[in-house]
């Protein structure tokens, strides 16, 4: 890591996410003077226009290695706001706050708020008591527990871990919900999943449209909201939107959003997604409590999160937002491959769209007008980085299959 005495007015994390781009852009174009810091050389947001300098911390992003590389390079420099997008990254700045406090203001929402946003359990014990819907489940510390849950919430049933970073010793790793057909997958799902000590919520599957309600909430207000629905995610189950669309807020999941918010008083930048059920009916999944891979969308139908989440930060005045344009169509097409990949090969087992259905719709976006992940005609280098890095990658996986093939 470089030396010097650099003034950085905001220091964006975890480089290699798709917000992280985004937050560089925004910010950047609003005449700010932006770092970005990833664990790794060749990333799409340090060839960025915007980007004054790429910090390079090699360790994992979730270490207390990457902490120290972190702040040692930070602490002869002055900077303004940190803004971090990984759960594991933000659980170590957690862990060190007063550390991180010190050399510079960090865009996270307070300890006690942060402890219900990040844990599904204490999230969803907060909107039922606020008479918010939310999924049937069961908590389980131990695959023993599997049977009564079968019987108490049927199949087919999605398990989650309680928190979706999961620590393991001094590393961890982000978990991702799973979608079980039998009692036999369930026990093992389960297995796997407590072995880092964490319980799991064993919940009913929905299966109606993915929404997301996005705000920036500060001082008791409400400065911007939006929504979006998610056409298909990575994991095809539920994770990362890949392919995805501005709508107008729902009047019942824009007012349960704000009210859950408040009583959390959750400050910053928050997503709250929700699933609806065969009716229409929403329930509510969890709370990102950090800018989202999905913020794109947000910030071209008009909402430029990273821009109010900086304002908060800094705790100068934050703009309001109050309109927003409807029907923005936002792809990652790299992440849309994979996805529609693993529903060809599932061939509708896992409740996705059978195998012609997957393709056809993979292929009909192409049609239909929408702005790519990564790509800006005024800042075009990182979408080359980041197709380059996809080819490179599955390329690998090719070759993987192959090899197993012709064993």
């Amino acid at each position: 890591m470089s030396a010097g005495s650099s003034r950085f007015d905001a220091v964006v994390l975890n480089a290699s996410q798709r917000q992280s781009l985004m937050s560089v852009r925004s910010l950047g174009r609003r005449g700010l003077t932006v770092a970005a810091a990833g664990n790794e050389r060749r990333i799409p947001a340090f060839a960025s226009r915007w980007c004054a300098e790429g910090v390079v911390c090699p360790a994992d992003e979730g270490s207390d290695q990457y902490l120290e590389q972190l702040l040692a390079w930070l602490s002869p420099r002055r900077a303004g706001v940190l803004i971090p997008a990984h759960d594991g990254t933000i659980s170590v700045l957690r862990r060190h706050r007063a550390r991180v406090e010190s050399v510079a203001r960090l865009a996270l929402a307070s300890e006690a708020a942060l402890a219900i946003a990040v844990n599904k359990e204490r999230t969803l014990a907060v909107a039922q008591r606020l008479g918010l819907r939310a999924p049937v489940q069961e908590r389980l510390t131990d695959a023993a527990q599997v049977s009564n849950a079968v019987a108490e919430i049927g199949l087919p049933a999605v398990i989650k871990p309680n928190e979706s970073w999961v620590e393991q010793g001094d590393r961890g790793t982000w978990v991702g919900p799973e979608l079980v057909f039998t009692a036999e997958e369930a026990t093992r799902a389960v297995e796997r999943l407590t072995r880092s000590g964490q319980a799991v919520l064993y919940q009913q599957y929905l299966t109606g449209a993915r929404e997301a309600v996005s705000v920036l909430y500060a001082r008791g207000e409400m400065y911007a909201r939006f929504a979006q629905f998610a056409q298909r995610t990575h994991p095809p189950l539920g994770g990362q939107s890949v392919l995805r669309c501005s709508m107008p807020v729902p009047d019942d999941i824009g007012r349960q959003a704000e009210r859950l918010i408040r009583e959390i008083d959750l400050e910053g930048y928050s997503e709250i997604e929700f699933r609806r059920d065969a009716s229409g009916a929403p329930y509510l999944m969890e709370i990102n409590p950090r800018l989202s891979a999905s913020v794109e969308v947000a910030v071209r139908a008009g909402v430029d999160f990273p821009w109010l989440l900086y304002q908060w930060a800094s705790g100068g005045p934050i703009d309001r937002v109050t309109d927003y344009r409807i029907g923005t169509w936002m792809r990652h097409l790299g992440g849309d491959v994979t996805t529609t990949i693993e529903m060809i090969q599932d061939r509708g087992r896992r409740g996705g769209p059978p195998p012609a259905r997957a393709a056809w719709d993979f292929i009909r976006a192409f049609f239909t007008p929408m702005g790519y992940d990564y790509f800006q005609w005024s800042d075009p280098v990182p979408a080359g980085l980041a197709t380059l890095g996809f080819a490179r990658e599955f390329l690998g996986r090719l070759r993987s299959l192959a090899r197993k093939v012709l064993r």
